[in-house]
């Protein structure tokens, strides 16, 4: 192609250098000839050099739109694999929540102005799964008396356990089931002795104690049971038994329990107890919440066996983005008579402002009117702080 291009342009030159000498009569040499060919053949090279550079850059674009260039993984030997398996099956936690209280008490006839503790307390949980669906848990939490000396090391959970595809076992102490179902769902106040009615003579935490958990669908199957073989029964001494149903926001459960009843280390009989829970959120925000449990106090001497009760309702409703209200009513019947019976019925209202999610502010007023006894109220001002870390290796 090139030879050609240049065999066309030598033509074209002599055809002018020709006509140019006939017309003007101008005196052409041959030398002047061979430099115009010069000069044409230079500019013949660069046009060819610029088009091929084209030529290879439109092969190159083509190239890499059709396919982009692969990077082999690099390739690890299994014995290396082996020897240095990247587990990230751990995990760790650790949190706190102080929850220090400013109030005026009216208690037993005197009126008194008090620092009190809404049950601040620290942890610290780790899990392993050592296997695909099994996991073991260690769990340690403990109190912190901000109201005194700010005391630390009341133990409230100490335990170990194993989840598996067929359940969760425990042992130590730990929540039972009468407060996992029951009470849990009422507990929302910012008060140590919330829920008010439950709180007067039932269960929070149990030491000693084997647990077993089982989740199918929607259901919650708990079991628990107290073995302290230096004190009470030779067997168990606690016997806890429940069932929940969670669908969405709705909660349904019902419990049975029954414990030894100890006077100075001696068995004087049993205490059992039924109870039911049902609770539900809705999309506005409001929740409502009721607990109830009938408590057959069964002694050796027949004729102190007695009947009672425990009513404890939970309401909250937001206002705004920052602020909520709870109301509860509760009610206890320990079915002793006149002269020794404590019981009592009463409401609290609770007005909380919570500018940030581990933050919390609140005022409360709080009565209880005792049936036979001076009647309780407080005012009392709060402030909770909640830490939390998470760590998975």
């Amino acid at each position: 192609m090139r030879n050609h291009i240049i065999a066309n342009l030598i033509i074209i030159v002599i055809c002018v250098g020709a006509f140019s000498t006939g017309a003007v009569g101008a005196d052409i040499t041959l030398e002047s000839l061979k430099l115009q060919i010069e000069t044409l053949q230079k500019q013949v090279e660069q046009l060819e050099k610029a088009q091929l550079q084209a030529q290879q850059q439109q092969a190159q674009e083509k190239q890499v739109q059709v396919a982009a260039p692969v990077v082999e993984p690099r390739q690890v030997s299994p014995s290396k694999a082996m020897d240095t398996p990247e587990k990230t099956n751990n995990t760790i936690s650790a949190y706190a929540t102080m929850r220090p209280t400013f109030g005026y008490i009216d208690e037993d006839g005197d009126s008194f102005y008090d620092v009190r503790d809404a049950l601040s307390r620290a942890g610290i949980r780790a899990t392993n799964e050592f296997m695909p669906g099994w996991t073991a848990e260690l769990h340690g939490e403990w109190s912190i008396d901000m109201a005194n000396s700010g005391d630390f090391g009341k133990a409230r959970k100490a335990y170990a356990a194993v989840a598996s595809p067929y359940g969760r076992v425990g042992i130590g102490k730990d929540r039972p089931p009468q407060y996992l179902l029951i009470a849990e769902y009422v507990d929302i106040f910012n008060h140590a002795n919330s829920p008010f009615a439950y709180d007067a003579e039932s269960v929070f935490f149990v030491d000693n104690m084997l647990t077993y958990r089982l989740q199918t669908g929607k259901f919650s199957w708990l079991a628990a049971g107290q073995f302290d073989g230096g004190s009470g029964s030779d067997d168990a001494d606690l016997v806890n038994l429940g069932v929940g149903f969670d669908h969405g926001e709705f909660h349904g459960a019902i419990s049975y329990l029954v414990e030894d009843s100890l006077a100075s280390e001696v068995i004087t009989g049993e205490d059992e107890v039924w109870a039911a829970s049902l609770a539900h959120g809705f999309a506005n925000g409001l929740y409502l919440a009721a607990a109830y449990q009938e408590r057959t106090y069964k002694r050796d001497l027949i004729s102190q066996d007695r009947d009672g009760h425990t009513i404890d309702l939970a309401a909250a409703y937001p206002l705004g983005e920052q602020f909520k209200v709870k109301l509860g009513y509760f009610e206890f019947d320990d079915g002793y008579g006149q002269l020794i019976s404590r019981k009592f019925d009463g409401y609290n209202t609770t007005l909380e402002w919570l500018p940030d999610e581990n933050l919390r502010f609140h005022i409360e007023y709080l009565y209880r009117d005792m049936v036979y006894f001076d009647d309780f109220s407080s005012w009392v001002v709060g402030f909770r702080y909640d830490f939390a870390k998470d760590w998975r290796f």
